[in-house]
């Protein structure tokens, strides 16, 4: 329960009371400004506690936007401001300086709310109100005119109007979205949260996926059909978080992970439908889900290497800011980086319409389409930029590379070596050498496991300053493209049936733990435990690892052994990562929305 301590004498007629109510709060009225601080003091401490002038005239939509949005530990309206728990002392002394005030004669009790907002010491969130109304009348004459003004505004139609992400895809906005909304509305108006949507968004795409699976005419057009109803409500799951406020650390954890579960499970059961009629693009699924997730990760690399960077400007930047303003080259660029909403439509499409091999191949050519366009326009701001990157941003990078036992101790041993070459050339030099070799050489050689030796001797060189320089975001996704490319070239030299899926299980473990540490950091959570990083090997071990298997084991047995890789890592970071965000939600963790990039 959350309380409001309204402040001044009632108004006859105001429905603010029963407003306040109807959001969840308990009402309680304050003579004066010493009152309302015995009031607060009475309220317990892990409670939400909002002030309000009794004189407020606005709609409660605005009121639902500052005083109930859990994003933010403090927030303000005119008239209004509240505290969560974590701001609460911030409110008690911005509330004790307004009492003071107030029995000096300086404030009177009819702006004790504003006063306080005003007297807060810490970061106060003044959401945009846009046409919503929110005011404190002085007089007669100015409440009719602001009581005129709620009434010709319809905070319901503005309401659902936000609800919708501020920017998204072509085929989000102009064939989800508007319909999407009420959905989300109906869903908002029978008690369902945006988790529950996630998970039956999740439920969908697992049943696409098994129709798929069935490797039948009627399976995979089936599968297309609810692979779009799962993309309908995961907009939906948003647009309700949006519409009635409802984030969580937990549900922007289960929303970015269902996606990438229903995508890639998806990927699963268009090659196990394939392999139903006697065609193995299993190679083809693995690759999409490489792709796509080193996608992401340069993705999530460069905004963390620049969301805090200083003189963030570049002459590209401002180009591509300029073309922005042409409303047609707008969409294109939003159409042609392949966000999810096309992408998913692009496969539900093809899935129902040609063959699994057919929509594989479609899918990367258009993701390596998307990732070399958006990619080189990153290369291209970074070199023009004259940023300066923080200490922050170099220490997100360095947890991204996810280096395992065998880097930190290598790191100590060449301590006060310092290498010459660019980081992301160390890197990419360090992929090259374990990829080439894997590809090159036969199964069961022992080239490969020299390429990963070397890998795994340059992979900590590349880190031993830093990363602050225009091109060091590039290292995590070359590590990426390094220990899941191996895999795959390893598992498809195999030759074996089952070598590919048991691939697939295993860079979908590791990828998902990638994606784990990810969101961590978004939500400012800190990295996952290091003694996790040390259990599954970091990406070094792993890749030194897999080639040992293929040099040493039969391919049937190495089969078995990446399978019961797979099984291993996915119960070490599911379990870790599950306890965490659960613990995390809980004990009360800063709500966070994503509202980024479409994925």
């Amino acid at each position: 329960m959350s309380t409001a301590i309204l402040t001044g004498q009632p108004v006859p007629g105001s429905s603010l009371e029963g407003d306040l109510r109807s959001l969840g709060f308990d009402v309680r009225v304050a003579t004066d400004a010493a009152d309302a601080e015995t009031l607060l003091s009475a309220v317990p401490a892990d409670q939400r506690v909002a002030v309000v002038d009794t004189r407020f005239v606005g709609h409660v939509h605005a009121l639902r936007l500052g005083l109930t949005d859990p994003r933010f530990d403090a927030a303000a309206i005119p008239g209004a401001v509240t505290a969560r728990p974590a701001a609460r002392p911030a409110l008690a002394r911005a509330l004790r300086t307004a009492s003071g005030e107030a029995s000096n004669g300086s404030v009177v009790v009819g702006i004790v709310a504003d006063r306080v907002a005003e007297a807060l010491d810490t970061d106060l969130h003044r959401p945009e109100l846009g046409d919503l109304v929110a005011e404190v009348p002085r007089d007669p004459q100015a409440r009719n005119e602001a009581r005129q003004a709620v009434s010709t505004v319809d905070d319901e139609a503005i309401r659902l109007r936000t609800a919708v992400k501020s920017r998204d895809g072509f085929f989000t906005t102009y064939c989800i979205s508007p319909y999407s909304r009420y959905l989300a509305r109906w869903c908002a108006r029978r008690g369902f949260t945006p988790n529950q949507v996630t998970t039956a968004s999740l439920i969908t795409a697992l049943i696409a996926a098994g129709s798929a699976a069935t490797g039948t005419r009627a399976g995979y057009v089936a599968a297309g059909l609810l692979l779009l109803f799962s993309f309908v409500l995961d907009c939906t799951d948003g647009q309700l978080a949006r519409y009635s406020l409802q984030y969580s650390t937990l549900g922007a954890w289960l929303d970015a992970t269902f996606d990438r579960a229903k995508e890639y499970a998806y990927y699963a059961g268009l090659a196990l439908g394939a392999a139903r009629g006697g065609d193995d693009v299993w190679a083809l699924a693995l690759g999409a889900m490489v792709l796509q997730t080193c996608r992401h990760v340069v993705d999530f690399s460069f905004n963390e290497a620049n969301h805090d960077a200083t003189a963030n400007t570049s002459p590209t930047a401002a180009l591509s800011d300029k073309l922005d303003s042409v409303g047609w080259t707008v969409w294109i660029r939003r159409m042609i980086v392949l966000p999810i909403g096309e992408r998913w439509a692009m496969i539900a499409v093809l899935t129902a319409l040609t063959t699994p091999r057919i929509t594989l191949y479609a899918l990367l050519i258009g993701c390596a389409f998307a990732a070399t366009y958006t990619t080189a326009g990153r290369v291209l701001r970074s070199l023009t930029r004259k940023a300066q990157r923080t200490d922050r941003a170099a220490q997100a990078l360095a947890d991204l590379t996810d280096s395992g036992p065998l880097a930190e101790f290598l790191t100590r041993v060449t301590r006060g070596v310092t290498s010459r070459g660019p980081a992301q050339l160390l890197a990419l030099v360090a992929g090259a050498l374990v990829v080439t070799a894997a590809w090159l050489a036969p199964y069961g050689s022992w080239w490969p496991v020299l390429g990963a030796v070397g890998y795994v001797l340059l992979s900590p060189v590349a880190l031993q300053r830093p990363l602050k320089g225009a091109l060091d975001w590039l290292v995590p996704p070359l590590f990426r493209a390094a220990e899941y490319g191996t895999v795959l070239v390893l598992a498809a030299k195999a030759d074996v049936n089952g070598a590919l899926p048991a691939a697939f299980g295993l860079v979908a473990a590791v990828a998902y733990h990638h994606y784990d540490t990810v969101y961590r950091i978004r939500g400012n959570a800190g990295v996952p435990p290091h003694w996790l990083v040390r259990a599954i090997g970091g990406h070094e071990g792993r890749t030194l690892l897999v080639t040992v298997l293929a040099a040493l084991l039969a391919a049937t047995d190495f089969k078995l052994a990446l399978t019961a890789l797979a099984v291993a890592v996915a119960l070490v970071v599911l379990v870790e990562s599950i306890r965490f965000w659960v613990t995390a939600h809980k004990l009360g963790a800063p709500a966070v929305h994503d509202e980024g990039e479409p994925a």
